[in-house]
């Protein structure tokens, strides 16, 4: 085991609805068509994702994040630019449950609100955080759409109670603009970002903890100067293909100082709730830069007894 240390997981699996893709790239989502939308994404959001989210198996009933409302907060509505290109704010406010703003979280992972965005087909991921306004409750963000499509936004925050457990919220946006699809369509174990080689051995396996090891190079050499980044060496986010099922992962152990550096492997550990395809979107940081390397597993049923270690499974 490297310097990274073993990692392990920061929030259970949740499982979200697609709101719809259109098949044919190039497509243009019309303005009258987003308010079309919303009503039904929604209610998809609220009831934990539909059908296939309520009806899995024993996996999904820890799942987290699977709707706007948990553990008595609330995602208010969310505020953002209502198409691709313009220029604007992503806003919104945690609410108690007698609808009142949330101002008080404790810190986790060296920030006190986490946020996810990405569009229905997997794509354009992002992992931000944004700044509280404790006048009025309000967290808020400099935005603009790339791309228009539907979008799922995870809000990832610890209330500042005592013992309070990480909630996971989420809402659905809509984005006039043009739509290219890009979905994934095949395991991709290789990636390369902003002259990076990044490649990730092992195996995701429904129902069992698996040990996922990524290596980064840069011109065939082992980049060995990764930093820490939000506490950790490096962030790992798999999104389940077809529902968004989400997992976040985060190092284990003591945080890294200031100054350490880890590499060029760093291991996960994970556990898909389901077999099927994942989406995965490494965070790592180096030279004060955060890039974002994607990838495409798949997640095999688990297949003999349960104490029989499938390939991956570390002990």
């Amino acid at each position: 085991m490297n310097a990274a240390g073993r990692l392990t997981l920061y929030g259970a699996g949740l499982a979200v609805a697609f709101a719809g893709a259109f098949a044919a790239a190039g497509a243009v989502v019309p303005d009258g068509f987003v308010n079309d939308w919303k009503d039904k994404n929604q209610m998809s959001a609220d009831h934990g994702g539909g059908h296939d989210a309520m009806t899995s198996s024993n996996a999904a009933t820890s799942l987290r994040g699977l709707s706007l409302a948990a553990d008595g907060m609330v995602l208010s509505p969310v505020s953002a630019p209502d198409r691709a290109g313009a220029a604007g704010t992503l806003s919104y406010r945690i609410l108690d449950a007698d609808g009142r703003p949330v101002v008080r979280f404790a810190r986790s992972h060296e920030k006190d609100m986490h946020l996810v965005v990405v569009r229905s087909d997997g794509s354009r991921f992002e992992h931000v955080h944004p700044t509280l306004d404790t006048a009025t409750g309000t967290w808020s963000i400099p935005w603009t759409w790339g791309a228009g499509g539907t979008y799922r936004v995870f809000a990832d925050f610890v209330p500042a109670t005592a013992e309070a457990p990480s909630i996971t919220l989420t809402r659905t946006i809509d984005v006039a603009g043009a739509l290219n699809p890009e979905p994934a369509t095949s395991v991709s174990r290789t990636t390369r970002v902003d002259g990076f080689d990044v490649s990730i051995e092992g195996d995701l396996v429904a129902g069992r903890m698996a040990e996922l090891d990524i290596t980064v190079e840069r011109e065939g050499r082992p980049v060995t100067g990764l930093q820490p980044y939000l506490g950790a060496f490096g962030h790992l986010v798999a999104l389940r293909e077809g529902d968004l099922g989400f997992l976040h992962v985060h190092a284990e152990g003591d945080e890294p100082r200031a100054g350490d550096t880890a590499g060029p492997t760093i291991s996960f550990m994970a556990q898909a709730p389901t077999a099927g395809r994942y989406l995965l979107y490494l965070d790592f940081q180096v030279d004060g830069q955060v890039r974002t390397a994607p990838f495409v597993l798949d997640a095999a049923d688990a297949t003999g007894p349960e104490d029989e270690p499938a390939h991956g499974d570390s002990h």
